[in-house]
């Protein structure tokens, strides 16, 4: 496979994805996806989406975002 952007090769790969799912901000560590060694662009399976949103949805709880300038 060759990346979108770039044209440069895409490789096997993990990732950390960062979401929002139902009002849930969601880090995901370990992720399998294909990187660009080029530009390093990521792509993900539609199974690799499925089965993230399949194990999440019954574990989200909310995160508390601080700004911490407001609270100094």
């Amino acid at each position: 496979m060759t990346c979108f952007y770039c044209k440069g090769n895409v490789q096997p790969s993990t990732t950390t994805c960062m979401t929002d799912h139902n009002g849930c901000h969601i880090i995901i560590k370990n992720v399998p996806c294909e990187k660009c060694t080029q530009c390093g662009e990521e792509y993900l399976s539609d199974e690799t989406l499925q089965n993230i949103i399949k194990q999440v949805n019954g574990m989200l709880t909310e995160i508390a975002v601080v700004d911490y300038k407001k609270t100094a």
